[in-house]
């Protein structure tokens, strides 16, 4: 059994991986700190409607304080996506709370942003750059590229397909040469194909076109008929097409957070398909045995969405489907 935390942290991402093998991937960080912040409850009165505002992107999570929760002490795994602050904000704080064994990052050339504005930590940015000039002891530093092949991620011990079941669709080293010479690193994201028990669940990082290009013309049979589709981009409408939609038909969608004006709502409305947001349902606990069942961690959208919803005490979350 595996499960996945798909964290609320504002208009950030953050996703937590138990795999079968127990060992922990997480991908992404934001609004992490060590910290621990007084506990906000969510008093907000929710819309009748599934579709309302439930106003859950007021009370986001700290990661590091829910992995804690959850009595987490080691990453086996730290996937970077791409070098975006809203993507690493208290990775300095995470790395220094948990030891964190391997971390993937794309070999971008992002230089340093600016940081007069005050909305993210100059710290992180540094520590990130310490991190994959391998200058932090025992952290093992991968740059993966499409296909890539290798023990624990998707192989054995002795090198048979298995292993955790993270298959990398993005980027490739084309995709990574042209965001470094065009300075837009979406299109150098991490996007993971991850099959378990049967089940395939598709992270979409930041990707943009150039992206689903590749991974339509290359691994298409790969990302045909999905189950979970974490959306590219939190699922803001970035001015680009969707026409991948068509291929992947997710069962379900989860998007982060984003004003709504922002968001692509109507290309899987239009498509018929179903998404979920961290604004609706707080956090959103995925488990994948037999079947895939899905909790919310916010217990208005869980009623409003399923009236037999039921609390998980595992998961400290409130089901609400199964697929």
């Amino acid at each position: 059994m595996s499960t996945i935390h798909f964290l609320n942290v504002k208009e950030g991402d953050c996703t937590w991986i138990k795999h079968n093998s127990g060992r922990i991937s997480l991908i992404d960080v934001f609004n992490a700190s060590k910290v621990e912040e007084v506990k906000k409850e969510a008093i907000f009165e929710a819309a009748q409607r599934v579709r309302g505002n439930f106003g859950q992107k007021n009370y986001p999570v700290n990661p590091i304080q829910y992995l804690k929760d959850f009595n987490i002490q080691d990453i086996f795994r730290f996937i970077l996506t791409h070098p975006d602050m809203d993507h690493m904000g208290g990775i300095k704080d995470l790395f220094e709370t948990f030891s964190v064994i391997n971390f993937w990052d794309t070999a971008n050339n992002k230089e340093k942003p600016d940081f007069t504005d005050g909305q993210h930590n100059e710290e992180d940015w540094d520590f990130y750059q310490s991190v994959r000039n391998k200058k932090i002891e025992d952290v093992t530093v991968l740059n993966l590229y499409s296909g890539a092949t290798g023990q624990f991620y998707n192989q054995d011990g002795s090198n048979n397909p298995g292993g955790d079941g993270l298959h990398i669709l993005a980027p490739t080293i084309d995709l990574v040469s042209q965001a470094n010479e065009s300075g837009d690193y979406n299109d150098c994201s991490y996007v993971l194909l991850y099959k378990t028990a049967g089940r395939k669940i598709v992270f979409g990082g930041d990707s943009h076109d150039k992206t689903w290009e590749h991974i339509l013309s290359e691994h298409e049979n790969s990302v045909k008929d999905v189950d979970v589709l974490f959306a590219p981009h939190h699922g803001r409408d970035s001015g680009r097409s969707y026409e991948f939609l068509d291929v992947l038909k997710p069962k379900i969608t989860y998007f982060g957070n984003a004003k709504s004006e922002h968001l692509a709502y109507k290309s899987w409305y239009n498509r018929g398909l179903e998404y979920i947001t961290n604004n609706q349902a707080n956090c959103i606990v995925t488990d994948i045995s037999i079947g895939i069942d899905i909790y919310v961690t916010y217990e208005t959208f869980a009623r409003a969405y399923n009236s037999d919803t039921f609390y998980n005490n595992t998961f400290n979350a409130w089901y609400i489907k199964t697929l």
